[in-house]
């Protein structure tokens, strides 16, 4: 009888946050080890159908890097990166466009649907819905000290999200899982890091919350421990005393966007957690670091 009625009170401590969320947008970025490692993949997509069932509303936007690097070795193409991005010609963004349009984002629609969701996959060019330009990136020349434009290839930056499609899957109770891919002015097809693709599409749609789902606990001090609420307002200082560095710093930089284009909260969680992003929205702690506008 304990054992039961814990659990009854587990679901009326939530019953704050299910009010407060109600009908409200979050935006998740899908990545890590949250998306490869099969225990994981259940729970998150158990999480976010439950959400769907109460009437929170979910947009999806997964990654899929390790997964493309796999296929291109496979098929006798190796990888390769500058300051963390991958050089995309045709034949890579063919194999991307395969990969993170059809396997991965198939994969996680099915696993949605298993559980009782209504998931629709979508790419950047279903419905006009991420336009982007090529992604210039400055690299410099150890020997001279110089920067200069490396081209990337068909590695794009958003410049515009049309949400259209997306408020009409939301309001039918579909939820959207979006691959980052995009379309240039040209209509080439446009490969798009996926923390910026989430950042932009919270943003037009003005979503409650934007959530990066990472492989470590949160942002991290000196010290080694989590910053658990950051203001946007000492990122700056963070940025220039080191403490945020490598892979965090776009990601950082994504919640930046999102807050300065009215996203109401930004999070970046640790995807390795069991149930992370109810724990994360359903508890006063919370788990990862919250950054906030002011």
């Amino acid at each position: 009888m304990k054992e039961i009625i814990r659990k009854a009170e587990v679901l009326i401590d939530a019953l704050p946050y299910i009010r407060n969320f109600y009908g409200k947008t979050l935006v998740i970025k899908y990545g890590g080890a949250a998306q490869t490692r099969d225990e994981l993949k259940e729970l998150f997509s158990q999480d976010i159908a439950m959400l769907n069932f109460i009437g929170i509303r979910t947009v999806i936007v997964h990654g899929g890097g390790p997964k493309i690097s796999a296929i291109m070795e496979k098929m006798g193409k190796k990888p390769k990166f500058v300051h963390g991005q991958r050089v995309t010609d045709q034949e890579t963004m063919d194999i991307v466009e395969m990969v993170l349009g059809g396997l991965v984002n198939k994969e996680i629609v099915s696993l949605i649907n298993r559980h009782g969701g209504k998931a629709v996959g979508l790419s950047g060019k279903d419905g006009g819905l991420i336009r982007a330009q090529k992604k210039p990136i400055r690299k410099v020349t150890p020997e001279a000290g110089v920067s200069e434009i490396v081209d990337l290839g068909l590695v794009g930056e958003v410049t515009s999200i049309d949400p259209s499609i997306l408020d009409g899957l939301e309001r039918s109770g579909f939820i959207p899982v979006i691959s980052p891919i995009g379309v240039g002015p040209e209509g080439e097809t446009l490969n798009i890091n996926a923390d910026y693709v989430a950042s932009a599409v919270a943003s037009a749609l003005k979503a409650e919350k934007l959530i990066l789902l990472t492989d470590v606990a949160g942002l991290l001090d000196k010290k080694g421990t989590v910053i658990s609420t950051l203001k946007k307002s000492r990122i700056a200082k963070l940025v220039k005393d080191g403490t945020i560095s490598g892979g965090m710093l776009p990601k950082v930089q994504a919640c930046m966007s999102a807050l300065e284009q009215g996203v109401g909260k930004t999070h970046i969680v640790d995807g390795r957690v069991p149930h992370c992003l109810l724990l994360e929205i359903f508890t006063r702690e919370g788990i990862g670091t919250e950054i906030l506008s002011a």
